[in-house]
């Protein structure tokens, strides 16, 4: 005979087991966490996860916490099998804060709550690309000096992206390197080519100075990486890009790479470059799109920077006109439908024109070819093939100091600065703003006085340098060159 206490104790194992399986799974997505930015109106706010299928899921978004009568709206959804996953769209929010979300999960007599805390409503920018959008704060001039400042910005909030490579696209990031987080100098300058991304920094700290309201920047990029492994397969495929799929993905463990030069060479004195390890760079087409990229795409965006094209001075360098303009495309579509149609289908993308660099090899051609694809072949942008877009010059920043490489320029501020410039015009719609630099209207070749007149847009002034320069003289944007 069973005694009466044996069975109740039974059951309630039972019920504690059948609690804890129901809520196994019961999660925000990964980058949904303390301190983020959600992004405000007119756009809403995506916020999803995963739970037990069948399980309804009640979001409630609170002014400071949720208690009492602080509620300002709550959605309901249910969690969708097979996927396991859920997904509400907030009613588009002012910019502000701090607000809670809250979770609830119910199955039946059970119930699961989640909540994350001190949220902000602002513009969420996504940054990405190869080692000079990973170099961080603690890489670039003035790096103390930037880190007592961030102190005066506290709404400013970053999050970086774990180096995750994957064969098939991600819904979930598989890592992150910081959550969500309030900048500080550790943060901010954890090591070299680790976090937070320095330009991505910058270019948020630049936004808050002119706009005043919260900021929300999520950093994905890894260093020695080309176009071809942040791109989807269809992307690629539509460029007519070889497949290299059958290349196996390789997991190394990522160290920060160290100032000293080592080499003895003769390339160490003038770029001083040290390199990464080339087991750390992916070579597998779309294996960063998946694993770092795809698993945004829910998120509701206000933009993209991007800082990325050396490794493809020397690898598809011909096709990065047609990569580049379908890599914008494609993110841009994914994002939108991802978003529940919240991120705009043409959503502002910023990115950086690649900078000079010390070379010994005075034939190779690949910077100055990869800089004219980045604009499509155009030579501007906004194009018609790139439209909304936006370029940041970097051409005059060469850094032959750099501990870092030539390569590696260290005066972000101005990459970021510029880069600003071009979101306050085309992102925010700022009109007598000067973001480009001048072009010409107008080109007429006087060969009988051996002159060329070059007629800009826009008024500029050149300095004679030395006496091996051209001869010039401005005369109201007009710059006449002596053959």
């Amino acid at each position: 005979m069973v005694s009466l206490g044996s069975v109740f104790g039974l059951l309630l194992l039972v019920i504690v087991r059948a609690s804890r399986s129901a809520g196994i799974g019961f999660r925000f997505a990964s980058y949904i966490d303390n301190y983020m930015v959600l992004q405000k109106e007119p756009s809403g706010a995506v916020i999803w996860g995963f739970g037990t299928p069948g399980a309804t899921v009640t979001v409630t978004l609170c002014q400071g916490q949720c208690q009492g009568q602080d509620t300002i709206m709550k959605k309901v959804t249910s969690v969708n099998a097979p996927s396991n996953t859920w997904m509400v769209v907030l009613d588009p929010m002012k910019p502000g804060g701090p607000f809670e979300v809250m979770a609830q999960q119910t199955l039946g007599a059970m119930n699961l709550t989640l909540k994350v805390h001190d949220v902000l409503f602002g513009d969420v920018w996504l940054c990405s690309g190869q080692s000079n959008m990973q170099m961080t704060v603690l890489q670039v001039f003035n790096a103390s000096k930037e880190f007592s400042d961030a102190a005066a910005y506290q709404s400013v909030r970053i999050f970086s992206v774990s180096l995750v490579q994957a064969e098939e696209e991600l819904e979930d990031l598989d890592n992150v390197d910081l959550s969500w987080s309030k900048p500080t100098a550790g943060n901010l300058g954890h090591g070299n080519f680790t976090y937070m991304s320095a330009v991505c920094w910058l270019f948020g700290r630049y936004l808050y100075d002119t706009l005043q309201y919260p900021i929300g920047l999520v950093s994905s990029s890894w260093g020695g990486t080309p176009i071809e492994v942040w791109s989807s397969r269809r992307t690629l495929k539509a460029c007519g890009v070889p497949n290299t799929r059958d290349e196996r993905v390789l997991q190394p463990e990522i160290k920060p790479v160290r100032n000293e030069c080592k080499s003895e060479g003769s390339l160490c004195p003038l770029g001083r470059f040290v390199p990464l390890p080339s087991v750390t760079r992916p070579v597998t087409h779309s294996v960063l799109w998946n694993a770092m990229i795809h698993p945004l795409c829910n998120m509701t965006l206000k933009g993209v920077v991007w800082y990325q094209g050396e490794n493809n001075a020397n690898y598809n360098r011909d096709l990065y006109s047609c990569m580049f303009p379908a890599l914008i495309d494609d993110w841009r579509q994914t994002f939108h439908y991802g978003s529940q149609g919240q991120t705009e289908r043409f959503f502002p993308f910023g990115f950086v024109q690649l900078s000079s660099y010390v070379s010994t090899n005075m034939s190779d051609y690949g910077f100055p070819e990869i800089r004219w694809h980045q604009t499509a072949d155009f030579g501007f942008v906004p194009n018609l093939k790139m439209p909304n877009t936006f370029m940041a010059v970097a051409m005059d920043l060469c850094d032959r100091d750099s501990p870092f490489g030539s390569i590696h320029p260290r005066d972000k501020q101005t990459v970021a600065y510029r880069l600003h410039l071009g979101a306050r015009a085309l992102a925010y719609g700022e009109t007598n703003l000067t973001f480009q630099g001048p072009l010409p209207k107008k080109i007429e070749l006087l060969a009988h006085n051996g002159l060329l007149n070059l007629m800009y847009d826009q008024e500029i002034q050149v300095q004679r340098q030395d006496n091996k320069s051209f001869e010039h003289f401005i005369s109201q944007r007009k710059l006449r060159i002596m053959l």
